[in-house]
């Protein structure tokens, strides 16, 4: 069994825009606007139960799509998804427990947002590739902090 010191479960991210948090809220539930700061183009609609086809726009990434499950919206506040694990490009495919989490929480900061970013469930998937998920994720996320700045204080 893994020890709970070797694979940390979640990886998080904080952020402060210059923008309301109505704002930072149309970015992330309205799914245009999400695929625009996302880089992947969505099938549907946010809604909760919603079950999004997504597939990358990055160059050379056009290949990948996956599907999320909407499971919370909070207007101004709070939205939750889950989501396949993802090993890679010549990792396997996920089993049908390899989910993650994902929740973006909204609060106000002065004139702004704070935004935190929450992915979680990665102590429960298999030991082999769970390094490897959160490595990639975690990057990820990096990015992905980058991109929603840029796109709501444009």
């Amino acid at each position: 069994m893994r020890d709970a010191i070797e694979m940390q479960d979640a990886i998080e991210r904080e952020i402060t825009l210059d923008a309301p948090p109505s704002r930072v809220w149309r970015a992330l539930s309205d799914h245009e606007q999400f695929g625009a700061w996302f880089r992947v183009k969505t099938d549907r609609p946010f809604a909760p139960g919603a079950r999004v086809g997504c597939r990358c726009t990055y160059e050379g990434l056009e290949h990948l799509v996956w599907t999320m499950t909407i499971t919370a919206m909070e207007p101004d506040r709070r939205l939750v998804w889950e989501w396949d694990a993802y090993y890679g490009e010549d990792g396997p495919a996920p089993g049908p427990d390899d989910v993650l989490t994902v929740e973006f929480t909204l609060a106000p900061e002065g004139s702004g947002t704070r935004l935190r970013i929450v992915e979680r469930g990665f102590s429960k998937l298999p030991a082999d590739y769970a390094p490897t998920a959160f490595r990639l994720n975690s990057g990820g996320w990096d990015e992905q902090a980058t991109n929603i700045k840029a796109h709501v204080e444009r």
